[in-house]
């Protein structure tokens, strides 16, 4: 654990009401699973790359909302899922229809390719995207 990292986790936890459930935010990820395989075979670590790069932008981009500022208190406890998707079209088709139904992602683009590679989505309680994200499998 980082040097003072300890502290910020005390400082960030926050005690729930009583018989109240905590709010579990999740961030998900949808990376392409065809950009690991031929012909583009890329290497993993320029895949894990590809979903730092959507992650980081998308808590940059929606930092103010309530579920961000909430996951980001909770360093210890940030919880995200990988999933794939199978190419660059059903990814593109996930981000539309995020896109339609307002929900808050980052579509990251490698450049200077303009690639389509990863969708990430704000942290949100599972039960509120789920129904967007069902169709696609943990990232293998």
């Amino acid at each position: 654990m980082h040097r003072g990292i300890g502290q910020t986790l005390q400082l960030g936890r926050k005690m729930a009401a009583p018989g109240a459930k905590p709010q579990i935010l999740v961030q998900y990820l949808v990376l392409r699973k065809d950009l690991s395989q031929a012909p583009f075979s890329w290497p993993a670590g320029a895949l894990v790359a590809q979903a730092c790069h959507a992650a980081t932008a998308a808590l940059h981009i929606h930092r103010d909302h309530p579920h961000t500022v909430s996951y980001l208190q909770e360093l210890g406890r940030m919880r995200k899922v990988v999933l794939e998707a199978p190419d660059e079209t059903a990814l593109k088709e996930l981000a539309e229809t995020l896109q339609q139904k307002n929900i808050d992602h980052m579509l990251w683009l490698e450049q200077p390719e303009n690639v389509a590679t990863c969708i990430a989505l704000r942290p949100y309680p599972k039960e509120e995207v789920n129904q967007y994200l069902k169709k696609f499998r943990l990232f293998k």
